[in-house]
């Protein structure tokens, strides 16, 4: 895989001088020098040179700042009246909401010939139906990390992380809607009811697990598992990628119960200062060389043609990089959950608490 993507980075200054003809991003109006495009993104979701690079043709100067979860994104632009960022990173089902909120401004697709090259699967979803407020940038699905030789077996369910065998031998996600999530499709509900009898339900369930978690973890996930700390992990797709890569013992599973298939997607503030710039921004990171650069660095699911087209074929089964129909028909994608999310928040603070 390095040197796969050291091959790619060779070509990378060849393929930039080409982007001009197939949709480049180009600075707007003005002297470039002048315009500082800022960025708010999950943390380590970007090759660290991409920026740069963006720089480099644009001559837009990118202040680059970062978040652990959508509502840790969502309370941050809220507090600063979002006049302190331009493009966000958001997920599904927090798209849905900052539209409904009348916080994100329209794209103009004119602007991002690049956006053809985002495969169909992931347009007209039902966050952002008519694309208007958003370009897919990552996707993948939500399962458990295992350590084959920390487990008996194999492991193909939800309730592994219930079992007293591995008692101080799970990481669970810091994040409410991915751990309730989980724990509402081992009991056969839907990851978006609002149904408070069994979100509580789900909570006691937590609430019951709780002594058999190491910790409720973020990024650090990775460098954890990847050095044999726990038997089981709650991550995000691309998270088992980068620590199988280091750590060969490691399997991954979407489990029978079914999960959640998340998008995360680039949008634009409706108070962005820079809107031209950020839609400059979003047209680069959808040209090839920069998608392919960036689908390699962070592991996750591209959503861009060309980037699948060139995926090596032993990626081609596995479930952490390309699941099959079947296994993402057992999933769902998180929907805004209105005004039942602070119901959610408030069993979030207690488990977390207790």
């Amino acid at each position: 895989m390095k040197l796969f993507r050291c091959f790619r980075y060779g070509l990378l200054a060849l393929c930039l001088l080409l982007l001009a003809s197939c949709g480049s991003a180009s600075a707007p109006g003005g002297d470039p020098a002048s315009v500082t495009l800022k960025v708010f993104n999950w943390g380590d979701y970007i090759d660290p040179d991409v920026t740069d690079l963006f720089t480099q043709e644009t001559g837009i100067e990118v202040i680059y700042t970062m978040f652990e979860a959508n509502e840790d994104m969502y309370t941050s632009i809220k507090a600063s009246g979002g006049v302190s960022h331009d493009v966000v990173i958001p997920s599904d089902y927090m798209i849905r909401k900052m539209i409904n909120e009348d916080m994100l401004r329209k794209i103009n697709l004119e602007n991002i010939p690049n956006y053809d090259l985002i495969d169909d699967r992931f347009k007209d979803l039902d966050f952002d139906p008519q694309n208007e407020y958003s370009v897919p940038y990552m996707w993948g699905t939500v399962g458990i990390a295992y350590n084959t030789t920390m487990v008996d077996g194999p492991i193909d369910s939800w309730t592994a992380l219930w079992d007293e065998r591995y008692r101080k031998n799970i990481f669970m996600m810091d994040s409410v809607r991915d751990s309730l999530g989980v724990t509402l499709k081992m009991l056969g509900y839907s990851m978006n009811t609002k149904n408070e009898a069994e979100l509580q339900e789900a909570y006691e369930k937590l609430v019951a697990q709780k002594p058999l978690v190491l910790a409720y973890t973020g990024d650090e996930v990775k460098d954890k598992m990847i050095a044999g700390e726990a038997a089981l992990a709650v991550v995000y797709a691309g998270d088992a990628i980068t620590i199988s890569d280091e750590n060969p013992d490691i399997a991954y599973v979407i489990p029978r119960e079914g999960s959640n298939m998340w998008v995360d997607s680039m949008c634009i503030l409706k108070t962005a200062q820079n809107p031209e710039a950020a839609e400059a921004f979003i047209n680069f990171m959808c040209s090839t060389p920069i998608a392919q650069r960036n689908w390699e660095y962070i592991n996750y699911s591209s959503p861009q043609t060309e980037v699948i087209a060139q995926m090596p074929e032993e990626f081609q089964n596995n479930p952490a990089r390309n699941p099959s129909a079947e296994e993402l028909a057992r999933c769902e994608v998180f929907e805004d959950l209105s005004q039942t999310t602070q119901y959610y928040e408030d069993l979030w603070t207690r488990l977390i608490g207790a």
